[in-house]
């Protein structure tokens, strides 16, 4: 027996417009539709190893700080276990790097930069877990690096590593997920999904391909890289300051002077950094038993500056809220910001795999604390704090290096949660880089990405000779 609705042809059959469109939407936009679920897994996974990347190399110097507080009686023995282990942990990162994927040497983004550009390979089954363990070794042990250079380069494989999973093979569905994992690496990272998306549209604006959908990507990768951080460790700031009144507006010709000194900074440390490279390489010879006993040296360094000199080892976070509260003398500044620079240069440019804006934000800090004070006592009548000028210093400072000024503002509200310094942020983040432009200065991954691309040609022509 027929039903009504066929007995009876004149009856109108029920639509459903929503379910039509919907439909329909799918069917036109499947590949906007992938691209922006594929994002969200890259974002939790991207934000799983950034956030476990961190808690290991936190449980590690826990572990071993409590060693060294409980083993007072025996002060030989725990500097011995400090210096050993530190060295052992930094040659094994070494080793990892060399012996499996040298790729992962440094901070990485210059390589995520060549996959955005098609110039480099994407090896995720071997990056991922070397620039995991090795970055925990060696960040670990002492040496003065971030861990936000290993979370970006470990959240763009990660994007390639679930594009080949789901076995996608458009070229614009790939790079877009690379670029998600990146923003989420740095999301995670620092506790700041807008300066992770940011990150990626400004800073690798060459490479980036620019359109809704991949920025709607970015945007979800970085939201859900967040929510997992904060589900795990918590939503406090990562650097929490205390609150800070309006500069004055007749104070912030000052800022903008600050700005300019870092632009000079920025120049001269980029500089620093290629020419050390330089250096490294020529001592190693990229020879495995020189490259690892060179991170064994270098541990064992750092196991005696953690001892002695804790100050000018690690990231230096712990730095950033004395140099605001003016917990620090003028000498000590500027004796802390010359030491850690020496640092901060060795380190990085050795090829140990961490990164270097977290240890620059101390450095600007640092800096901007030395202007502060200065200011404080050559303009008593001015209503402004030393912690004003270090907040400001910390931004200019990755501004004037990396050159993405607005990754820099939002990088460091974000970290403090500090809304009130937007304005002296800007103005030193654009007294940075226009400085640094002036005087011919390039961006520091840039830089490198260039170094490495020149090292592959040589080598291809020399394989080619032969």
């Amino acid at each position: 027996m027929l039903p009504p609705s066929i007995k009876n042809p004149s009856q109108k059959i029920p639509s459903f417009p929503a379910l039509a469109c919907l439909i329909s939407y799918i069917v036109t936009h499947k590949t906007p539709l992938i691209i922006l679920l594929l994002s969200l897994f890259v974002g939790v996974i991207a934000g799983l190893l950034s956030t476990f990347f961190d808690l290991a190399i936190d449980a590690i110097m826990h572990f071993r700080d409590k060693e060294m507080r409980q083993n007072v009686s025996s002060p030989l023995l725990t500097a011995i276990g400090v210096i050993s282990s530190s060295a052992v942990f930094c040659a094994l990162g070494f080793y990892l790097v060399m012996r499996f994927a040298p790729e992962t040497k440094g901070s990485g983004i210059p390589d995520i930069e060549g996959a955005l550009d098609e110039i480099s390979p994407v090896r995720w089954w071997r990056v991922i877990p070397i620039k995991f363990i090795a970055g925990i070794a060696t960040v670990s042990s002492g040496l003065v690096l971030g861990r936000e250079g290993p979370s970006v380069q470990m959240g763009g494989n990660t994007g390639a590593m679930i594009c080949a999973l789901f076995k996608q093979k458009s070229s614009e569905i790939r790079l877009t997920l690379i670029a998600s994992g990146s923003a989420a690496g740095l999301a995670a990272a620092f506790n700041a999904p807008i300066a992770g998306m940011m990150f990626v549209i400004e800073e690798m604006r060459p490479e980036f391909k620019y359109n809704l959908i991949s920025i709607k990507a970015v945007m979800i990768a970085s939201i859900m890289a967040t929510v997992v951080y904060r589900s795990i460790q918590g939503q406090a700031p990562m650097i929490e300051l205390p609150v800070t009144h309006n500069a004055p507006l007749y104070s912030l010709f000052l800022f903008l002077i600050l700005g300019g000194l870092f632009g000079g900074l920025g120049v001269i440390f980029n500089a620093l950094v290629i020419a050390l490279m330089g250096g490294f390489e020529r001592l190693h010879q990229n020879k495995i038993t020189r490259f690892i006993a060179l991170g064994g040296v270098f541990g064992a360094v750092f196991g005696v500056i953690l001892i002695f000199f804790p100050s000018i080892s690690g990231s230096g976070a712990s730095l950033i809220p004395e140099a605001v509260n003016e917990e620090m003398s003028l000498s000590m500044l500027f004796l802390l910001f010359f030491l850690r620079a020496g640092t901060t240069l060795l380190c990085f440019s050795s090829g140990a795999p961490g990164g270097v804006f977290a240890p620059m934000l101390a450095l600007g800090a640092l800096f901007g604390a030395c202007f502060g004070t200065l200011c404080t006592s050559f303009f008593p009548s001015l209503e402004i704090s030393i912690g004003m000028f270090a907040i400001s210093g910390m931004s200019a400072l990755f501004a004037a290096t990396v050159r993405a000024p607005v990754t820099g503002i939002l990088l460091i509200i974000e970290l403090t949660q500090e809304y009130t310094l937007i304005l002296p942020l800007m103005i030193t983040v654009l007294g940075a880089t226009i400085t640094a432009q002036a005087l011919g200065g390039q961006p520091l991954y840039s830089l490198l990405l260039a170094r490495s691309i020149e090292k592959e040609q040589k080598k291809a022509a020399l394989t080619t000779e032969k």
